[in-house]
């Protein structure tokens, strides 16, 4: 991913400000709400909850109905389209998510009816521990020769690289085990299925520790119970900005009583959530659709379109300034020579309004601090970059044209399709100057593997694929040196910080305190750490876990560990809580946004696989690093 994004602050006077938070509050944010209701309501809702996906052409089909109703005219076209674009994204990610926790439901409820101690299994299958243990083996050594069977002997190579991919984890094994277990009739197998699932696909010699196995077994309830909740309520809702939904609730819970637990805690999540203060974003997808210039100071400014009236002045950080210089040059440019430049290769793809929640009292556009994201295409930054993104778009565009010109008797309006592209073609082989800069080429059997955890965030192993040999390891203390004393100072501020929504809470006073950017520094000094270590080992890649279902994971695991410890529900919560301060607690998003990022400068292609479950934080990160490899060669 060569895409990075950046931010500036956008200054203007009051009575913009003031305009840009009335259409943007009174207007856009409510057509959003609205979108997002109508969809939920939809006939459908259920079939494409089912199927994971639903057509993205509905969300237009309903925009242009709202759009006569007065509450949301006289917004510029490019809002309406933003609020279709977000809309559309939104439930494309929820539907996905929804169909995945659906999918794990199934699978984790399928494992919970397998998970049985081995007493359970004992009394099920009518037979000693030790028989049970032998039919195991038995069941090992069949699909052992059926892996054998399935070989051909005269490929020995391509056997010994498919053996070595399997043999990296016992997932393949374990899939084969879990598929075939609701095919089998037979008791004793279906037994010993169970029996190898629950230890890893091993015969285990030692008694089984039962209040082990009820912290296993209790950790899956709680995986199970958290998914089910998740599937039943989490639907896309909005922000209410003027607290209308929080205050109806009030009245509801102050005049009548719950009917039961469940309803009385969907009461206390609405009244203890805290909606958004600020306005959803407005998306302008095209750079075309964003002008920038300079004033009489000399500062650089940008322009909306359906915005033009107002300007907005331009406040950033010196480290990204170039890059708004760069704008300003890139229209300059394609200004100047008439159009014969290409806009497909401004360095700028992609902006985003937004305004940032900011304390204070008084008008909200006065209070609240508006902010412009840039996307921004790190390849376009040099010669060396963009003739590779030049050649990839003339690439496609000489295949469209080729394409409609195998049809024949072409009609007008296919000629004129034919004539645009070629006139496009021509304008992407002119390509704007830039400066020379090498391409990064590493090696690509070279990778780094870096693994997350609870106790350590971070571990970094770099691996040579070919031998599966570690070159070097890294631990979070020794990725920081001297910046690691800064992890203990924000565990402090964590603390206090708790301490202070501690006290709040008694008091029911608000109780939502920002963190200070302390984390953000940290992750950009470890993010930097690991892109130098990477070009010191001339890596191809880094290899970075998937964040799936880790909250949960986390959740599951602490709350497990606090049912083990006592029965009594205050002391579990207690615990958990006390456990939760105790470990570092981390924003592992916002560390792996901050590896991709500093690749993406650095020109580091990013790989992603699921983090294995088993191993201490270095045999993680070296297994992640191995599958990666073998990964590419199986793909």
């Amino acid at each position: 991913m060569s895409q990075i994004t950046i931010q500036c602050r956008l200054v203007a006077n009051a009575n913009t400000r003031q305009q840009l938070w009335q259409l943007m509050a009174d207007k856009n944010t409510p057509l959003i709400n609205e979108l997002l209701l109508h969809i939920s309501q939809h006939p459908d809702f259920g079939t494409w909850r089912h199927q994971g996906r639903f057509p993205i052409s509905t969300v237009k089909q309903v925009c242009e109905m709202l759009k006569a109703d007065p509450r949301f005219i006289g917004q510029p076209a490019r809002f309406y389209t933003s609020a279709t674009t977000l809309v559309n994204y939104i439930y494309k990610s929820w539907f996905a998510l929804m169909k995945r926790s659906q999918f794990q439901l199934e699978g984790k409820i399928r494992w919970l009816e397998m998970l049985n101690s081995d007493v359970e299994l004992v009394e099920s299958s009518d037979v000693s521990l030790d028989s049970l243990r032998t039919k195991a083996a038995e069941i090992l050594a069949q699909f052992a020769s059926l892996n054998t069977a399935e070989t051909p002997s005269t490929n020995v190579k391509k056997a010994k690289k498919r053996k070595k991919a399997q043999n990296s984890d016992s997932k393949s094994l374990s899939k084969n085990l879990f598929e075939s277990y609701p095919k089998t009739e037979d008791n004793l197998t279906r037994c010993a299925i169970s029996y190898l699932l629950k230890n890893g696909c091993k015969i285990n010699d030692k008694e089984e520790d039962a209040k082990k196995f009820a912290q296993r077994r209790r950790k899956l309830e709680i995986q199970i119970e958290r998914l089910r909740e998740q599937l039943e309520t989490r639907i896309p809702k909005g922000r209410d900005l003027t607290d209308t939904k929080w205050l109806e609730t009030i009245v509801v819970a102050t005049h009548n009583v719950p009917t039961n637990e469940s309803e009385a805690k969907s009461w206390q999540d609405s009244l203890l959530r805290q909606s958004s203060k600020v306005p959803f974003p407005v998306a302008y997808e095209s750079n075309e659709d964003m002008t920038w210039f300079k004033n009489q100071f000399g500062r650089i400014c940008v322009k909306f379109n359906g915005l033009s009236e107002h300007s907005f002045q331009v406040y950033c950080d010196s480290r990204q300034l170039h890059w708004f210089k760069r704008f300003l040059e890139d229209q300059q440019i394609k200004k100047n020579s008439k159009n014969q430049h290409s806009s497909s290769l401004f360095t700028l793809r992609s902006g985003r309004i937004a305004w940032q929640e900011e304390e204070g009292k008084g008008d909200p556009w006065n209070v609240n601090r508006l902010t412009l994201y840039c996307s921004v295409d790190t390849r376009l930054w040099t010669t060396e970059g963009t003739n590779q993104v030049r050649e990839e778009k003339a690439e496609e565009i000489a295949k469209i044209i080729t394409n409609t010109k195998a049809k024949g008797d072409l009609n007008e309006k296919q000629q004129a399709h034919i004539k645009r592209k070629n006139s496009t073609l021509d304008r992407i082989n002119n390509p704007f100057p830039r400066p020379t800069k090498p391409l990064y080429k590493g090696q690509s059997h070279i990778l780094v593997g870096i693994s997350l955890g609870l106790e350590k965030p971070a571990t970094l192993a770099v691996v040579d694929g070919t031998t599966g040999q570690v070159i070097t390891y890294r631990s979070i203390k020794q990725l920081l040196g001297d910046n690691y004393k800064l992890v203990n100072r924000q565990r402090q501020q964590k603390h206090s910080l708790s301490h202070q929504r501690q006290i709040a809470q008694t008091l029911a006073a608000p109780n939502h305190f920002g963190e200070s950017e302390l984390g953000e520094y940290i992750d950009r000094l470890l993010a930097k750490e690991i892109i130098a270590i990477a070009q010191t080992y001339s890596a191809g890649s880094i290899v970075l876990p998937k964040l799936d279902n880790m909250r949960e994971q986390v959740q599951s695991e602490i709350q497990a560990k606090a049912e083990q410890k006592s029965d009594l529900i205050e002391v579990q919560k207690q615990y958990a809580k006390q456990y939760r301060v105790s470990v570092h607690q981390w924003s592992y998003g916002r560390l792996m946004a901050n590896i991709h990022s500093s690749a993406a400068k650095a020109g580091i292609v990013i790989e992603e696989l699921k983090q294995p479950i088993r191993g201490s934080p270095q045999e993680k990160a070296k297994e992640l690093a191995i599958a990666a490899y073998h990964s590419r060669k199986i793909n």
